[in-house]
């Protein structure tokens, strides 16, 4: 971060070196893990749909007000360790030029699909103005949390957003996606190079604004190969990182598949590498190399069990973590809009109340 806005935030910042989700996510030691979950402000909350019925999605992540009250209600309603703000991994995208609208049931639709290469030549790489209200944003949560636990900010990573671009929304199979690296290369990578650009300035604006973390996601990543990730998605999430101003601001790395391809995540030398539900926890870690912790990595669908259940989930992974430095508490994806708020205010209750198992 730059040495300047530090300076104008030196109490704040001291604080926020030593609290649970940073400490943890510089592999140091805690009293207990931290505990966030993505998604965690979302529809699972009547609050969430109080907001949502009187306004759009796009209208609650541009105006600065309203995601600053989506992003409170975890932390006032559920307790956790860090917020993170509420927003959309495919702002980016709308501000290099795609014709984002999201519609009820159906989700983010681009009208204006990128698929040739004078969709590429159209979009925008100098648009990091047009991203002001998410620093907006960020400045009045962080006037609400008046530095009680930290802010993580976000961004989605460039094959996830252009995914979405290319589709023209969600996709089961990303064919046209796919047909594009395969087929096009040297367009999917002019492409991608502009996503990557757009996506480490964003990424920088938010930790300027006053983030004291944050996640790349990629969503989709999990429908590549291996040596389709490693062209596609880790060699521009490598260059994102690389001009991060991170200095004090840890760097999450979030995919699906994070199971199969973290060894290779590490190589971008994030601080923390998010895992999926679908290996050991303690046994990728100790895959890792040292100094990059782990985040995760309940199963979310535990949290639709009864509360006896979830607790023994959630225990058993902390007594199997008990002994390393580096772990923060989160799901293997993001919380599901049925999933009971009870369960999920339960959850994070006993995880606030563990003690290690008596030797």
């Amino acid at each position: 971060m730059r040495a300047a806005t530090r300076a104008a935030a030196t109490t704040i910042y001291d604080f926020m070196r030593d609290s649970l989700l940073i400490k943890a996510a510089f592999s140091e030691k805690t009293e207990r893990p931290p505990v966030w979950m993505m998604r965690q402000a979302g529809r699972f909350m009547k609050e969430y749909w109080d907001i949502k019925n009187k306004y759009s999605f796009l209208e609650m992540c541009k105006t600065p007000e309203l995601a600053a009250d989506v992003t409170m209600l975890p932390v006032d309603l559920l307790g956790i360790d860090a917020a993170i703000l509420f927003s959309d991994i495919l702002v980016t995208a709308e501000a290099m030029g795609g014709d984002l609208s999201f519609t009820q049931g159906t989700g983010p639709k681009f009208a204006n699909p990128v698929r040739t290469q004078a969709d590429v030549d159209k979009l925008d790489t100098e648009v990091v103005h047009k991203l002001q209200y998410v620093a907006d944003a960020i400045k009045i949560v962080q006037q609400r949390l008046k530095g009680s636990i930290p802010l993580i900010g976000f961004a989605g990573a460039p094959f996830t957003v252009m995914s979405y671009l290319v589709e023209g929304g969600s996709s089961k199979d990303f064919k046209l996606t796919k047909l594009m690296l395969h087929n096009e290369p040297e367009l999917a990578h002019q492409l991608l190079s502009k996503i990557a650009t757009v996506t480490a300035n964003y990424l920088n604006l938010q930790i300027a604004a006053g983030v004291n973390a944050v996640q790349i996601f990629d969503s989709w990543a999990q429908a590549l190969a291996w040596d389709d990730y490693k062209e596609f998605s880790h060699r521009y999430i490598c260059e994102i990182i690389g001009k991060l101003n991170r200095e004090d601001v840890p760097v999450i790395s979030f995919c699906k598949g994070s199971s199969v391809f973290a060894p290779l995540m590490a190589e971008a030398k994030p601080d923390v590498i998010s895992i999926d539900w679908n290996v050991d926890l303690l046994d990728i870690k100790k895959r890792l190399p040292a100094g990059i912790a782990v985040q995760g990595n309940l199963d979310p669908h535990i949290l639709y069990a009864d509360k006896k259940v979830i607790k023994e989930r959630i225990y058993r992974l902390f007594d199997r973590m008990k002994d390393e430095n580096g772990f923060i508490f989160n799901l293997g994806h993001g919380i599901m809009p049925d999933i009971p708020f009870d369960n999920v205010k339960y959850a994070v209750d006993i995880i606030k109340e563990y003690g290690p198992p008596a030797p």
